[in-house]
């Protein structure tokens, strides 16, 4: 197994949930967690980090020196730092996002040159296009959009979509950055003989995900309901039927585990990792089981804007995973959104101010 592992990104929700999971799993590993803390609340993971006996580097990926001294001659590298916001770069410079996806991405792979370590890549299902995901057949039902069962184009399917789904078109800056990632990481692995996973992760949430309106809604959307404060349902006429299938962020870590205590199976291979058609929703059916979770009501203002790069409906397909390694997520929409309420109820105040910080009437 691996025993000097470095997580970039390790302070964030990801990383330090992958790290935390793996010191428990793995306690002999020496585990590193390297994070410029830019994101808002990431701060306070780090207590937990230090009482697991991971060891905390602030350092930016976006600094080969800063990469390259985290550790020393790691064994594995999992990538888990990004600018996460499909919104990034519109409207706005996209050279934040551009340097830390793919400059910061390329830094972990010159590490993974040197040392000859293994990668475990964290991209996005916002690799698929949102014209052609946009375009894709659906039927208008009372709460949601559903897709037809009837598709034209390969890897959609009444199942969600699969890792075969076209990459032709525009998919957000963002997304391209994490493409241009995956291929980079591909071609390193190619010429310079070490192993490599890329899991391209639907929407993962859960307890201590930092939720905004651009990235994190399901945390946003409980923390709304739960301190009683407006939102909008945002794009596609601002009726709230666009839909998004949810997985819970210890399912993720659960497959992480198996794929490094697996690595040659999963070698050299991109899987799609989501909650799949029975973890999915809609904003509507998401307001609906938020209120019976927290007893409240709150107002919701429809916005029929669709902004750029936005989805009408993603479901992931999970099959590939399923067939070939046996994983299937293991807890519910409602399981997870309670896991969610009950880290919320117990949160502290600075918690609850950078949480509300995101939610705009």
């Amino acid at each position: 197994m691996h025993s000097r592992i470095l997580i970039t990104g390790g302070a964030g929700f990801v990383g330090s949930h992958v790290a935390l999971r793996l010191k428990h799993t793995f306690p002999a590993a020496a585990i590193t967690a390297l994070d410029n803390l830019s994101r808002a609340g990431s701060e306070t993971n780090l207590p937990l980090l230090e009482h697991a006996g991971i060891r905390f580097q602030r350092g930016d990926i976006r600094s080969l020196d800063d990469v390259t001294s985290a550790v020393a001659e790691p064994d594995l590298i999992i990538d888990c730092a990004a600018e996460p916001s499909a919104m990034a770069g519109y409207g706005s410079s996209a050279e934040y996002v551009i340097q830390t996806n793919v400059t910061g991405t390329y830094h972990c792979l010159e590490l993974a040159r040197r040392t000859q370590a293994d990668v475990l890549f964290i991209s996005t299902s916002r690799v698929y296009p949102y014209g052609l995901l946009n375009s894709l057949p659906t039927i208008e039902q009372e709460t949601r959009f559903a897709l037809d069962p009837k598709q034209p184009l390969p890897g959609a399917s009444e199942h969600g979509i699969a890792e075969d789904f076209p990459l032709d078109g525009p998919r957000s800056i963002y997304g391209t950055t994490k493409l241009v990632s995956e291929y980079l990481v591909e071609e390193f692995a190619d010429a310079y003989g070490f192993r490599f996973i890329i899991n391209r992760a639907g929407m993962l949430t859960g307890p201590r995900q930092m939720g905004k309106t651009d990235q994190g809604l399901i945390v946003l959307w409980m923390a709304a309901h739960h301190w009683k404060r407006p939102l909008r349902y945002i794009g596609f006429g601002g009726h709230g039927k666009q839909v998004r299938d949810v997985l819970h962020i210890d399912d993720f870590c659960d497959l992480v585990v198996d794929q490094l205590q697996n690595f040659d199976s999963y070698q050299g291979n991109r899987y799609n990792a989501g909650g799949g058609p029975s973890n999915a929703a809609s904003l509507q059916e998401l307001t609906t089981l938020c209120e019976q979770i927290t007893g409240n009501q709150i107002p919701i203002t429809p916005d029929p804007e669709t902004r750029p790069a936005d989805v009408k409906l993603y479901i992931t397909d999970n099959r590939r995973l399923t067939a070939d390694h046996d994983w299937t997520p293991q807890r519910t929409l409602a399981q997870t959104l309670e896991s969610i309420h009950h880290w919320l109820t117990n949160a502290g105040d600075d918690i609850k101010t950078v949480l509300l910080g995101g939610v705009r009437p």
